[in-house]
């Protein structure tokens, strides 16, 4: 029988299995819907699927490198306590291994690609891992860099990996440096490299912004410009990297204290678990009084 995309689209809508896995099922069944749904229930697919709408905002970030690549990626579950889990921690060095050597573009791509050589895709690994551990998990985001023999990562991981940095420093081999660079990012947060990374559109913004708290304070209109200028570069201190006081020795520039070592920064990664998520929200004496008012 001829597996069509009305056929996989019900499927999917039914269990909430990925496409290719979808596919493979009705395959498998020459296109029985029923079972097509009890061979993925079988493999622990539709399982997995049931989690889909819940809340996953915990998780880990995870880094790693082979020669001039390296990845940061994010990978999201439902708690705290499944990152300690040895299975968990598995399929985050598989994740990685298999996005240092295939490169995808994006999570899209990656998780149709097969994995391991076995014929399962990356999606249908994660499902796997679903059903094993319990709990829905997500490759939420991912970001591969490439250096040259004459460049280095700089690889950081905070609190076990609830902040991932990865930097790449050019005009210089020492790893150490760049580890300092890539903790002072997780520390600090900044939004971009240099001044000249920022957009018009976002200097303008804030110009104004400076402008009408400078009037609204009562200044003169004929200082007012010479006032703004000066706290634009409090700004850029505030979201460039190469404009903030080293953590390690704030009475120096960060562009100070690497170009003393030969270097420069060409770019950085800064993932923090959950950030932009929903995070679910328990109040356990509300939902007890709920219940003792029904």
């Amino acid at each position: 029988m001829a597996i069509t995309a009305q056929l996989v689209k019900e499927l999917r809508e039914k269990t909430g299995a990925g496409m290719m896995d979808c596919k493979k099922a009705l395959t498998e069944t020459n296109g029985d819907i029923d079972k097509a749904i009890d061979y993925l229930r079988e493999k622990g697919i539709a399982k997995a699927a049931k989690k889909a709408d819940r809340i996953a905002a915990e998780g880990s970030t995870y880094i790693a490198s082979e020669g001039n690549t390296a990845v940061l990626l994010e990978v999201n579950c439902e708690t705290d306590f499944v990152t300690k889990n040895d299975q968990f921690k598995v399929l985050l060095e598989d994740l990685a291994k298999h996005l240092l050597s295939q490169k995808p573009n994006t999570v899209e791509e990656a998780l149709q690609q097969p994995l391991n050589g076995n014929g399962d895709t990356v999606e249908t690994y994660i499902n796997s891992a679903i059903a094993k551990i319990g709990e829905k998990i997500s490759l939420r985001r991912f970001e591969i860099l490439t250096k040259t023999d004459n460049d280095v990562f700089g690889e950081y991981l905070h609190m076990g990996g609830r902040i991932g940095v990865l930097t790449l420093l050019e005009g210089t081999t020492d790893a150490s440096v760049a580890k300092d660079v890539a903790m002072h990012v997780a520390a600090v947060n900044p939004k971009y490299v240099s001044r000249d990374q920022v957009s018009e559109d976002v200097i303008n913004h804030e110009r104004e912004v400076l402008k009408q708290q400078a009037l609204n304070e009562g200044k003169p209109e004929k200082i007012v410009e010479k006032m703004v200028e000066g706290r634009l570069g409090k700004f850029f201190e505030e979201i460039c990297l190469l404009e903030q006081g080293f953590v390690k020795d704030p009475d120096q520039k960060v562009k100070k204290y690497v170009e003393s070592k030969g270097a420069s920064v060409n770019t950085f990664v800064r993932f923090e678990v959950g950030e932009g998520l929903e995070k679910r929200s328990e109040n356990f004496a509300e939902e007890v009084m709920s219940q003792i008012n029904k």
